[in-house]
């Protein structure tokens, strides 16, 4: 006999699910960002480097990856100069 607890399972095996993809992106995006820059050549110190992979904001991650296309410098990335 069952509990009744199977759409409880599944509505946490989700949530974990829906959390790994969030996590997953803000990796992914985070290494992008440190990519694009070795790309262009503009060094990355080790506290920008920090920084970049663990902010847990998309959105400022976004804004930090659209930076680091034109960037000249790892602090550009973060204040937009």
């Amino acid at each position: 006999m069952g509990t009744g607890l199977s759409h409880f399972r599944g509505f946490v095996a989700e949530s974990f699910r829906d959390e790994g993809r969030v996590e997953g992106r803000l990796e992914g995006r985070a290494e992008d960002i440190l990519r694009i820059l070795e790309v262009r050549g503009v060094a990355v110190p080790d506290e920008a480097r920090q920084r970049i992979s663990s902010c847990t904001d998309l959105a400022v991650l976004d804004v930090w990856f659209e930076r680091a296309v034109t960037a000249p410098t790892a602090d550009a990335v973060f204040d937009g100069g």
